[in-house]
């Protein structure tokens, strides 16, 4: 069976080469001046327990529930005789229509906003009688809707940093080394043990350019650590940095399965799933944190997801 890698992807700094291999590239107009410090040793837990038991806190401080103040920021719609709603952002078909319609939002993603000014909308347009644009707004969740207590231009969401490589650099720092990361022995390798490893992730601790090192990282969730380190130094050759990782390949393409499965549940507001870049989480992208959504995550096990909400309490 083929390995699948479902990444979650920072903008300028990710890109996934072929199957299985996740790419850490340099941020824009900047280098790394050095490797990261080996983080403390952490305790790794099996997915098997966290589904069985459902233990964790899940997420706590994002739940929502009526009479809380929420924010959110993004687009907003309003069309003829209905009132207008919030829709977060989401994948969407990446072929532009011939002609421009007016967009639309699916039942289940949408939030009724009481109160909302539509003419200060931030890039207001219109397109067949529907309005649109873009507003920070915060205001108090009630029974799915939010009456709108402030309206802003749109905030910029929280920075999105990708994970550093997790181990120390060598004495005397990382050197060039030529790298088989895409020989069919390595490929081989990380198929039979997808129930154990996480990755490859592929870093550049000092930048990226023909002269600068690569560092493959590989996690392991399961098993000795060292053992797979030997194992996998068989067929590899090349800088490499093996690392605790909460979640496999094949944790991570199960987490995604269950989690997809509630996607056909409109009422849940889930829309969006895939593995965070270091393997510690499966991130769940939906509407609202609400007691029911958490109530369908909870088999799955809440200590290995993190939910990504785009309506959050106002801290």
């Amino acid at each position: 069976m083929g390995r699948r890698w479902v990444p979650a992807v920072v903008a300028g700094c990710v890109a996934v080469l072929g199957a299985g291999v996740l790419v850490v590239l340099p941020e824009p107009g900047g280098v790394v001046a050095g490797a990261a410090p080996a983080p403390a040793p952490v305790a790794v837990t099996g997915v098997a327990e966290s589904v069985a038991g459902g233990k964790g806190r899940g997420n706590e401080g994002l739940l929502v529930r009526d009479g809380v103040r929420v924010r959110v920021s993004g687009q907003v719609i309003a069309a003829p005789g209905v009132a207008p709603v919030f829709c977060p952002a989401r994948p969407v078909p990446a072929i532009a229509p011939a002609k421009e319609a007016a967009p639309g939002c699916p039942a289940g993603l949408r939030v009724e906003l009481k109160g909302v000014d539509v003419a200060k909308l931030t890039d207001l347009r219109a397109v067949d009688g529907v309005k649109f644009g873009q507003a920070g707004l915060v205001g108090v969740w009630r029974a799915g809707a939010i009456d709108v207590r402030e309206q802003t231009a749109p905030v910029p969401g929280p920075e999105v940093r990708f994970p550093a490589l997790p181990c120390p650099a060598p004495k005397g720092g990382w050197t060039p080394k030529p790298s088989n990361l895409d020989s069919p022995a390595v490929a081989a390798f990380l198929d039979k043990h997808r129930d154990q490893v996480f990755g490859p992730v592929v870093h550049y601790p000092y930048g990226q350019a023909r002269s600068k090192p690569v560092v493959v990282m590989l996690g392991v969730a399961h098993g000795d650590r060292d053992a797979v380190r030997r194992q996998f130094e068989q067929v590899f050759s090349g800088n490499l940095c093996v690392a605790p990782a909460k979640l496999s390949e094949a944790d991570g393409v199960r987490l995604g399965q269950q989690v997809g499965d509630l996607m056909s549940r409109p009422e849940l507001g889930i829309y969006g799933t895939g593995t965070a870049p270091d393997g510690s989480a499966a991130n769940v992208q939906l509407l609202v944190y609400t007691k029911a959504v958490k109530e369908a995550l909870t088999p799955i096990g809440l200590d290995v997801l993190r939910v990504e909400p785009a309506v959050r309490p106002v801290v």
